[in-house]
């Protein structure tokens, strides 16, 4: 269901639209290669297209850096964008601290701020647009835990230091996991990095420590979940001899699901995440108000229910159909 103001945006976007020059929006993600991003892109295109058909010219301007540690690059395309004048900016902040100056500068030059994915300490950001990842993370470790009937050894591969969204998972996850003291957490503090590759080298270093011992494992993102994946299996360990739980939906970590060496995936929707920011940044600059905060929802999915309609959509969204690839 709509909000109410997202209601308004659309019945006020033909006289609005009719009179009004180009909005110029530069949507700045954490990166551009991973599926992820690629199905936020296709919302933020799919949210242009509609407010164009309907009288409120939008041009979209995509940019993120190459590496999703690249700091200093989100920084730089922060500041090109508001040095060039953008009417606003949809941002997906790779560290919560790092952005916080390059967004208060933005904002001071009269270019608005809305925040997707990932939080920023910083309350200046006209909305935040995300999943409520600590809750995500809860859905996951309770999952987990049932999967392992509550007791074993269990394995926390986090993604990367400063990335909000990840680190409020694995809290969230952490949290649930006080509940059951069967469970033994024997790993926590270990980082997969940016890539698939970072991911794979961290994976394996785990496990040839824990390998033979680990019972359970969370992985918080989509390279880390499909890069531990792999290594379970390179050793003998998949098609559930491993508990297995990850977040998010690339393709190759719905084929891990669907062949028995995930057990469950926790899901957001990212291609809603970009439709909305777009048409929350939108009905700012239109001089509505929005909500501070909205929750673009995440859902628990199996090898039980991921033949459901609405969850196959979000296992795989048409994001290629959209951006013609």
């Amino acid at each position: 269901m709509l909000p109410q103001w997202l209601i308004g945006v659309c019945l006020a976007a033909s006289t609005f639209g009719a009179m009004a020059k180009d909005l110029t929006i530069a949507v700045i993600p954490k990166g551009t290669t991973h599926e992820f991003w690629k199905s936020v892109h296709a919302g933020a295109v799919k949210a242009e297209r509609e407010l164009t058909a309907a009288g409120t010219p939008v041009k979209l301007f995509w940019k993120g850096p190459l590496r999703e540690d690249d700091r200093d690059q989100q920084v730089q395309v922060v500041e090109n964008f508001t040095a060039r004048g953008v009417s606003g900016i949809l941002l997906a902040p790779l560290d919560s601290q790092a952005l916080v100056n390059p967004v208060k500068s933005a904002i001071k030059a009269g270019v608005p701020v809305v925040v997707f994915d990932s939080d920023l300490k910083s309350d200046q950001q006209v909305s935040f647009v995300a999943t409520d990842n600590f809750k995500g993370g809860q859905i996951a470790g309770r999952h987990l835990a049932k999967l392992i009937k509550g007791t074993g050894k269990v394995i926390l591969l986090r993604y990367q230091v400063g990335s909000a969204s990840t680190e409020a998972r694995e809290a969230g996850f952490l949290d649930v996991m006080k509940e059951f003291t069967g469970i033994r957490l024997i790993s926590v503090d270990q980082h997969a990095g940016p890539t698939r590759e970072t991911a794979y080298q961290a994976s394996q270093n785990l496990l040839n420590r824990h390998g033979q011992a680990v019972d359970g494992v969370f992985c918080p993102n989509e390279t880390s979940t499909i890069a531990m994946t792999k290594a379970l299996r390179e050793i003998g360990r998949g098609a559930g001899k491993v508990k297995m739980v990850g977040f998010d939906s690339g393709s190759q970590s719905v084929a891990d699901l669907r062949n028995g060496d995930v057990q469950a995936l926790v899901v957001q929707d990212p291609l809603k995440m970009g439709y909305l920011g777009v048409k929350t940044l939108v009905a700012h600059l239109q001089g509505l108000a929005v909500d501070k905060r909205i929750d673009t929802s995440v859902v628990l999915v199996t090898g039980e229910n991921m033949k459901d309609p609405a969850v196959a959509l979000l296992l795989n969204p048409p994001f290629k159909e959209i951006l013609g690839e």
